[in-house]
């Protein structure tokens, strides 16, 4: 088992510790592998896109040629989750994109980026996920504002979509790495297992 972090910027450590605990948890020895180079994703069984500043993290990925690739790997179908600045690049439709923003545009859904304001008006809530509490960090998070017919909707924060799949890949406006829940990082392991 490998699972591949996109380590171009964002909070890559917190994955590689959440996803080590989950391994743990799920009782699977495996390896995570930061990606910051082309070459290296084709050999990962999973994919986490962590959160940081979309724009930025498109124009890094684009550079280090991983861009086409992650494209390419979710194609074949292998587990991807996006994550704040993540979900904001698997999506194929962006309501206030920056200005030379490229989008992965895998997920069929439309995003808007900050929809719960600037950094210091970060904060936590306590929703349900998949008809079960989950304690949910948001900093500067997207939210998710039309999905296409195979889109699930797995989470609201009030009526705003924060969660939510398609086939292969999970999209979260939420930091889960900064919990100590790792179930969604459990999921991803899940998910490449099959």
């Amino acid at each position: 088992m490998r699972v591949g972090i996109l380590a171009l910027q964002g909070d890559v450590e917190e994955h590689v510790e959440a996803t080590k605990r989950a391994m743990e948890k799920k009782e699977i020895s495996g390896e995570i592998v930061k990606i910051k180079h082309s070459g290296v994703l084709k050999d990962c069984d999973a994919l986490i896109i962590p959160g940081g500043e979309s724009t930025t993290l498109s124009r890094l990925m684009i550079r280090e040629g991983i861009f086409e690739e992650v494209k390419k790997f979710a194609e074949e179908g292998k587990p991807i989750m996006g994550v704040c600045a993540g979900l904001v690049l698997l999506a194929k439709r962006c309501e206030n994109p920056q200005k030379n923003q490229k989008l992965l545009e895998l997920m069929d859904i439309t995003i808007r980026r900050n929809a719960f304001g600037r950094q210091r008006e970060s904060f936590e809530a306590v929703l349900e996920i998949d008809g079960k509490p989950y304690n949910c960090v948001f900093i500067r998070a997207p939210a998710v504002v039309d999905v296409g017919k195979n889109v699930k909707v797995r989470g609201r924060f009030n009526d705003v979509i924060v969660a939510v799949e398609e086939e292969n890949l999970i999209g979260l406006a939420f930091h889960p790495e900064l919990t100590e829940d790792t179930r969604f990082h459990e999921e991803l392991i899940q998910r490449a297992r099959t």
